[in-house]
């Protein structure tokens, strides 16, 4: 069969069938089609007769991820598999919502973050979303921003091209896209795995933070970038923008314009785990790299640090320093009241949330809001925490007494000294 044309009928592996409605877009190894089954519509990907290596291998490794189902919601999965026909096949997932925009649109600047707190979120998705891929045993080998579609007012994530993801150990032959594979898949040590993964995601997320590329500064300016320079640059002597040891690949102004921007506005915290991540150690070992719960726990933290400003935009802010200056008006902020629990300080101003890892010992769920920080109607300079979890909460207050908390009450922050979440307790401190 040379390719679908609309109204074919392709019989499915589970003995259903998908109709041809119309073509969506094409690219190297096949297209992409609007396709109903059972009256609902969904997106099915056809390759076209020998554009993927190892036809068989890829084919059945395909069914073993239908099989085995999407480790996250965040993942454009394979649903169904379609029956093999004169060595043309496909698979079905579901339609992309209008709402989710591609990554790479925010990169050229044709779509914007409503918010700080959206890129914040996409991150923390993008993360827990490798995270559980990784849990389940596969790698993804071919991470590029062409992968991502972000909601921009909210950062909720979907990530397609999942057809390359597979178990660790396997290869598929996609080494991946140039500018995002480790240096060891670039100098071809290596092919993709978990640890090339680290890399590519440290690659990822610096573009959606700074919306530059961590490698390409001052030295990767040339009038062509031939085979021999993308070796260079990207697999045997890669060198990050921001290395404190080597200036020699700084961002170039007038050119470089977002990440010179942006850097600048960052917590220190944020920053050295780029500089970490792209250092030479982590460039030429991989086994030194951050994995996705050291992203996740740092993302957490620079959620914790967000408000919002008076002038009516977020900011960061130094939960150590007595205070802060906004981003955006230059505004001197005091800092406000910070809980300390286990792994987190999180700024207690009005507007922000506690999640279940704040309140629950050794929870990483960073999306079940356990409790919000309120505003007194009468009193405004007067700020509360209001509780959304199940438990009842157990307050020392300062003057040494107690008292119960219950779903749906608020304490006064001001009044309070510690916070016994149920299995968690947390400090305050002004």
């Amino acid at each position: 069969m040379p390719g679908l044309n609309k109204g074919d009928i392709i019989a499915l592996k589970n003995g259903k069938t998908a109709k041809i409605c119309s073509k969506l877009g094409e690219g190297g190894q096949g297209s992409v089609f609007l396709a109903e089954i059972n009256e609902k519509k969904y997106a099915l990907k056809w390759y076209h007769k020998g554009t993927v290596k190892q036809p068989d291998i890829f084919y059945r490794n395909l069914e073993n991820n239908i099989e085995q189902g999407s480790p996250s919601d965040a993942f454009v999965w394979p649903i169904y598999l379609t029956v093999k026909n004169d060595g043309e096949f496909g698979y079905v997932m579901n339609l992309m919502p209008n709402n989710y925009k591609s990554f790479t649109d925010f990169l050229l600047t044709k779509e914007k973050f409503s918010s700080i707190s959206v890129v914040v979120n996409a991150a923390l998705n993008i993360t827990n979303a490798f995270r559980e891929l990784h849990r389940r045993g596969f790698s993804y080998q071919d991470l590029n921003d062409g992968n991502f579609f972000i909601d921009p007012k909210t950062g909720d994530v979907l990530i397609c091209d999942t057809d390359n993801v597979a178990p660790y150990g396997e290869a598929l032959g996609i080494a991946g896209k140039a500018r995002y594979m480790a240096p060891e898949v670039v100098r071809n040590i290596t092919a993709p795995d978990v640890m090339t993964d680290r890399f590519s995601l440290a690659v990822i997320l610096f573009r959606l933070l700074f919306l530059d590329h961590p490698l390409e500064g001052k030295r990767t300016l040339c009038p062509c970038l031939t085979e021999k320079l993308e070796q260079k640059f990207y697999g045997v002597s890669p060198l990050f923008i921001y290395d404190p040891y080597d200036t020699s690949n700084i961002p170039v102004r007038g050119v470089h314009c977002n990440v010179i921007r942006l850097w600048k506005y960052y917590p220190k915290f944020i920053k050295d785990k780029f500089i970490y991540s792209f250092s030479q150690e982590c460039l030429h070992g991989s086994q030194r790299r951050l994995t996705d719960n050291d992203w996740q726990i740092a993302f957490t933290r620079l959620r914790d640090c967000i408000i919002t400003c008076p002038c009516g935009s977020e900011t960061f802010i130094d939960l150590k320093a007595d205070s802060s200056v906004c981003i955006n008006c230059g505004r001197k902020i005091p800092r406000p009241p910070v809980l300390k629990s286990k792994k987190y300080a999180a700024a207690l101003f009005p507007g922000n949330k506690l999640y279940r890892c704040h309140t629950i010992e050794d929870s990483d769920d960073y999306t079940e809001v356990t409790a919000s920080v309120v505003r007194s109607k009468n009193r405004p300079n007067v700020w509360g925490l209001r509780n959304l979890s199940d438990n009842t909460w157990n307050v020392t207050l300062k003057d040494g007494t107690t008292t119960e908390v219950p779903n749906g009450k608020v304490q006064i922050i001001v009044n309070a000294h510690k916070i016994d979440f149920g299995n968690c307790i947390g400090e305050l401190e002004f």
